[in-house]
């Protein structure tokens, strides 16, 4: 398989958990164009055998990121 795959990653993996499942899922080589914090969800562009040449074209393209916050509220840093 060769090409590009979209992921909607889930909150608490990390990009290279995507990654490290799919690579064992289609035992084939398998890349990410731009880590995403373990807590963010969202689009995750992975790259698949071949399509993998094409990181040099994506990697250094501007990302859009997308967040919601609440002002005032009080959390501690550690989970």
């Amino acid at each position: 398989m060769d090409g590009i795959l979209i992921i909607n990653k889930e909150q608490n993996w990390t990009s290279n958990d995507v990654v490290q499942k799919v690579k064992h899922v289609l035992h084939e080589k398998v890349g990410h164009t731009g880590t995403l914090d373990p807590l963010a969800t969202g689009i995750l562009p992975l790259l698949v055998g071949k399509g993998t040449l094409l990181s040099k074209y994506l990697i250094n393209h501007d990302k859009e990121y997308i967040a919601r916050i609440k002002l005032g509220l009080k959390t501690s840093t550690r989970r």
